[in-house]
């Protein structure tokens, strides 16, 4: 009926769908790929490419593997179009880890667009290069942040601390002073923006590093509030942890002075302290929980772990405070608490929480209440900010109770809370209620338990008992209440009812037993209730804490002793359909029963237990029956007949021994269980941890109080005197940038990225191991001028920058803009050397050094069938391809019986072989990778008789110089997989050449190609190794160049055992003093064996014999990448 109305319905909704994606991308998402993607991203049209791109995002976003298309998205990495190089940037970003080779070919598009002048896309190139995941890359990004850290523009300068975290995610185990010292440049920022990014850089890279924070304390204070919010939290954080760590507690701040006062206790559990400040009207004569303060500070300075295990090993009596205190007029505290105030209105709610834990740690106990209000106003946000500031109240008002009490309407609970919110309301209701408003509490819970929520209205119930016991005025009133609901409840229940429904009649008897263990001689009528409606009520639970109750106070007034023996008739009736739980209640009430039985009644109730006793030793449930034991065991005195006890004299005699422990086991003293301070879990305000309550990932407590050295703090007022010359960048106004657009234009035939065409050639079958050796025997010892070479050599490349970088590279980048990549001056050369002033120097070719080569453990023998697997790096050269690398491969039976059937295989490659295959521009070496094996076949080692070690050479292909190749090694038909790391020192070959030629490769490879003179390049070692060898040599000229040719030597042994290069010479100054190594250069010749190039290595030493030495290690080689890992790889092998 009437379908032409919903034909019009339908209609419509369509147009209106169609009218609101007019101007936007949606209909890319219904179906991306209805065209053919691949020929627009070759199209010569950007709008084309940017419509292929979208698609291509749109199945990533769908989960379509769309990597195919890698190489000709790459292609567009150097387009002019903003739109198309951020799409670019965000596929690139989803797929480097996947296509790595292909994903290093961009590096160089990147690096140039670090030079544009739009800071757009200065900051997308930095964001895309931390992005991408590689090891390989690490150095260049460090040199990009470290440039971008003083770029003149702020967003630029955000991205770059952003980017931090991301790099020293890959490289957290090496040394931090790089790191440290960029994000002590982007916190002495002048943008509230970079600032805030560099405080969640400082959180994430050296949150230990406090001393950072000294000299910039007061800025940051001041620009604390134009922070943005999320980076207001961070810093909120550090510098309350720097407060503490510096001054440390405020001695009139609640955590301690409360913590530390005397104390009287009163009638609802809470001591009672006087205020002794004349401003402190408010506290005077109010109740706090001493304990629950001492437990809190604790475990905001020591940890929940610490904290914990100090208190279970140590006396209640002895927990007091040993903190470093300072005042509350302390110029940085008042700083920071009146910075932080404005920001307890923020519109936040994560703000206002930070906020408020800093006053609550540090302000003086007086104003303590300025932050009631603003976390009771956050009270009105979303559900999730309500939970997270309950769970924070709930703490505080544990700790101090009068701060909230007349504010209890507040936590009302309304009809569109969760359940944990009303959960928690009810907790702080029971906590902050007083005498004056308990009627008023008491009033609101009777609505509460008529809610339709059964677990709500169980804890109402709960919420009631609470009240009933801190405050006992209004006990009588709450077990009316509690015995009313017990009697309906019961009347309703049955066996079979569900967990939520039951809980209400259980928690309503469990609130009833805890009022009744304050006073039981005033409530014996409530029991004698209990007891006469026990045959109502059904649930098992119930019933247990009802025979419970009886059993404890069976001989409390005169009714409760005379309704005890039909109670246990009306059990022993009932015991065989009692559950499990019932049923052991009822053997301990009997029990109890007995052994506080006097005159004609003992022998009822022993009658009774006897046969409660047969009853259970035949019960399928086997904790009954070993309870029936453990109480025949422990009563067997009291268990005998008049009888039987004159026909055992002994046990008789004895029967104190029997009676004595099973009372002392059955009645036992409790211990009150109102307060539960011990057993709390608190971690700081704001923090996820106490939203979980357990310490969640990255959770740190606070510093140790004036933890914070002053030598740190001198060392940190040092580096701003140095830093002084070095400006963030922030100085530099926008307008005046130093990317000069003249030198910035770039023609669109320039987009398409240049890949070096050298014809990579494999090596011929030489024997260069040999000829290396023959080197290493010859005896040449030169005296010529090296100094005079290398400063022509410095006047040379004053006036020719660019004349020997690559032709690409030039293209790509202006002059003024490589200049600024380099990090230099435009017109001052890099190669800036600190020569002695002596020009003569003798110069040593061989050494006579010891070369070891380390042995790597491949397979643990503890975790297969004892079989030790061990690898080292060979120095002979592969004879089929030049991307093979040789390993000795150690295998060692450390088990007692043979070892059969061993062999080494390919396992997963780490790397994919489809995906060379497709590299756009890729060179000749790339794509014979494909055609090698990973693993060349070695014959199989039928067994191996215990204690036998068998050698192997084999020759391995790695996918990357950084990465490991997955290997399966077989032994007694079990599969074992493992990993291969390589050794960048072994992807070189020796390549012999005398000093002069050595020095006309390093002027042929300046610039781009040299890793050393460049700050960020930069490599210094403190080196440790020769001050045993050479401490017990005399300080005498005599004996002067038998240290230095040993320090020669021990520094060629740690190259050489590493590397798999030749030494060309030692370079040693003549004039020199006694005690003095500076000047002593030792320089290596290698290449690569994937291409033939040379790579060079040099070390110049700084320093004196007795004292650590500081080595300058500088690297040429043409591969970017492979420079810069081979130069981190040296470095930590000498240091």
């Amino acid at each position: 009926m009437f379908h032409q109305f919903s034909a019009t319905a339908e209609s419509l909704s369509k147009a209106s769908s169609l009218v609101l994606r007019i101007g936007t991308d949606a209909h890319l998402y219904d179906d991306p790929d209805d065209v053919s993607i691949g020929p627009l991203l070759e199209s010569r049209f950007d709008s084309e490419k940017v419509d292929a791109l979208k698609r291509l995002l749109a199945l990533l976003a769908q989960g379509s593997d769309v990597s195919q298309f890698f190489p000709q998205v790459v292609k567009n990495v150097a387009s002019q179009s903003l739109e198309l190089k951020k799409l670019v940037y965000l596929y690139l970003l989803h797929y480097a880890e996947k296509r790595q080779n292909e994903a290093l070919l961009s590096i160089n598009c990147f690096q140039k667009d670090l030079s544009d002048t739009n800071p757009l896309v200065r900051a997308w190139a930095l964001r895309t290069m931390a992005g991408i995941r590689l090891h390989a890359v690490a150095p260049l990004v460090l040199r990009a942040i470290t440039k971008c850290a003083r770029d003149p523009s702020a967003y630029v300068r955000k991205c770059a601390a952003y980017a931090l975290p991301k790099l020293y995610d890959l490289h957290h185990d090496e040394d931090n002073s790089s790191f440290e010292e960029l994000v002590d440049i982007l916190l002495n920022d002048h943008s509230p923006g970079v600032v805030g990014a560099a405080a969640a850089a400082f959180k994430s890279v050296c949150p230990s590093s406090l001393f950072l924070i000294a000299k910039s304390f007061r800025r940051l204070c001041e620009i604390l509030p134009d922070v943005e919010e999320w980076g207001q939290i961070v810093l909120i954080e550090i510098l309350l942890r720097y407060i503490i760590a510096r001054h440390g507690i405020v001695k009139e701040s609640i955590m301690f002075s409360l913590s530390t006062m005397s104390t009287t206790p009163v009638a609802d559990g809470f001591p009672t302290f006087s205020g002794t400040s004349g401003n402190c009207q408010t506290l005077v004569g109010t109740t706090c929980d001493v304990n629950m303060i001492t437990l809190m500070c604790k475990s905001y300075i020591d940890g929940q772990i610490e904290c914990f295990a100090q208190t279970g090993c140590s006396n209640s009596n002895d927990d007091k405070l040993d903190l470093s205190l300072t005042s509350s007029t302390n110029d940085d505290v008042v700083m920071l608490l009146r910075c932080t105030s404005p920001l307890l209105w923020s519109h936040n709610s994560a703000v206002v929480l930070a906020a408020a834990g800093v006053h609550w740690i540090m302000a003086p106990r007086e104003n303590i209440e300025r932050i009631i209000k603003p976390l009771l106003f956050i009270l009105r946000s979303c559900q999730a900010s309500k939970y997270v500031i309950l769970c924070n109240l709930l703490v505080f008002a544990k700790a101090v109770p009068p701060f909230f009490s007349q504010y209890y309407e507040d936590f009302f609970v309304c009809s569109y809370d969760t359940y944990q919110i009303r959960a928690l309301k009810l907790e702080i209701l029971s906590i902050i209620a007083t005498e004056s408003s308990i009627p008023i509490i008491l009033q609101e819970f009777q609505d509460y338990v008529k809610d339709p929520d059964r677990r709500f209205v169980a804890d109402t119930v709960a919420a009631i008992g609470l009240c009933a016991q801190r405050l006992p005025m209004v006990a009588s009133a709450c077990l009316e209440g509690l015995l009313a609901i017990t009697f309906y409840e019961s009347s309703l229940s049955s066996s079979s009812q569900i967990d939520g429904e039951a809980g209400v009649l259980v928690q309503a008897i469990m609130s009833i037993k805890a009022i009744i263990k304050q006073n039981p001689d005033s409530y014996d009528r409530v029991i004698v209730q209990l007891a006469c409606n026990l045959d109502r009520i059904k649930i098992p639970a119930a019933r247990a804490l009802v025979i419970w109750i009886i059993g404890e106070y069976s001989v409390i007034g005169q009714i409760i002793p005379k309704v005890v023996p039909s109670i246990l008739n009306y059990l022993a009736w009932s015991f065989t359909s009692e559950e499990p739980d019932t049923k052991l209640q009822i053997l301990n009430t009997a029990a109890k029963v007995l052994l506080c039985a006097q005159g004609a009644d003992s022998l009822a109730f022993r009658k009774i237990l006897s046969y409660f006793i047969e009853l259970a030793k035949y019960d399928i449930n086997y904790d009954v029956r070993d309870r029936a034991h453990f109480i025949f065991k422990f009563m067997p005195h009291s268990l005998m007949t008049s009888s039987e006890k004159d026909n055992n004299s002994d046990i008789s005699q004895n029967g104190r021994m029997h009676h004595e422990p099973g009372g002392k086991i059955l009645n036992g003293k409790m211990h009150s269980s109102i307060s539960s301070t011990k057993s709390s879990r608190i971690y700081l305000p704001g923090s996820l941890s106490q939203i979980v309550l357990h310490a969640a990932s990255g959770y740190e407590p606070l510093p140790k109080p004036c933890s914070l050295l002053n030598t740190d703090l001198t060392a940190g007022v040092v580096n701003e005197t140095n830093d002084s010359d070095i400006s963030s960048g922030s100085s530099i106004e926008e307008s005046g940038s130093v990317y000069d657009s003249d030198h910035s234009s770039i023609s669109s035939d320039d987009g398409n990225e240049s890949v070096n065409d050298s014809n990579d050639t494999e090596s011929t079958a030489l024997a260069v191991r040999n000829d290396v050796q023959d080197v290493r025997e010859k005896t040449l010892v030169d005296v010529s001028n090296v100094n005079v070479c290398v400063d022509d050599s410095n006047e040379n490349t004053k006036g020719n920058l660019s004349a020997f970088i690559s032709t690409d590279l030039a293209e790509l980048m202006p002059k003024l803009a490589l200049e600024s990549w380099l990090d230099e001056e435009p017109g001052v050369s890099s190669i800036q050397t600190t020569q002695q002033a002596s020009s003569g120097r003798i110069s040593i070719n061989n050494l006579n050094c010891t070369v070891t080569p380390k042995l790597h453990s491949l397979l643990d023998p503890t975790t297969n069938n004892g079989l030790r697997v061990e690898y080292a790096f060979s120095y002979e050269i592969s004879t089929i391809s030049s991307m093979l690398v040789l390993v000795e491969i150690f295998f060692e039976n450390c088990s007692s019986e043979p070892i059969k059937n061993i062999a080494l295989k390919d396992g997963e490659s780490s790397l994919s072989v489809e995906s060379s295959d497709q590299v756009l521009g890729e060179s000749e070496s790339l794509l014979r990778t494909a055609n090698v094996p990973p693993v060349l076949s070695t014959e199989e080692i039928a067994s191996l008789d215990p204690g036998q070690r068998v050698k192997k050479l084999i020759e391995i292909r790695f996918p990357h110089h950084l990465l490991p190749l997955k290997l399966a090694v077989t032994c007694n038909g079990k599969k074992f997989s493992t990993k291969l790391w390589p050794d960048i020192g072994y992807f070189l070959k020796p390549l012999s050449m005398n000093t002069s030629a050595f020095i006309d490769h390093e002027r042929q490879l300046p610039g781009m190609f040299e890793y050393s003179k460049s700050i960020d390049y930069k490599m210094w070692c403190t080196f440790k190794d020769h001050i045993e060898k050479i401490a017990p040599v005399k300080d005498d000229s005599s004996i002067h160049s038998d240290k230095i040719i040993l320090l020669s030597q021990i520094l060629a042994s740690k190259v050489l055992s590493n590397c798999n290069v030749s030494l060309v010479c030692a370079d040693i100054p003549v004039s020199f003093n006694i005690d003095d190594a500076s000047g002593l250069c030792l320089r290596f010749s290698g290449e690569l064996l994937s291409n033939s190039k040379p790579c060079l290595i040099s070390i110049l030493v700084e320093g004196k014999f007795s004292e650590p030495l500081v080595l300058t290690v500088k690297i040429n080689c043409e591969e970017t990448v492979f420079g810069l890992n081979l130069l981190n790889r040296v470095a930590a092998f000498l240091q």
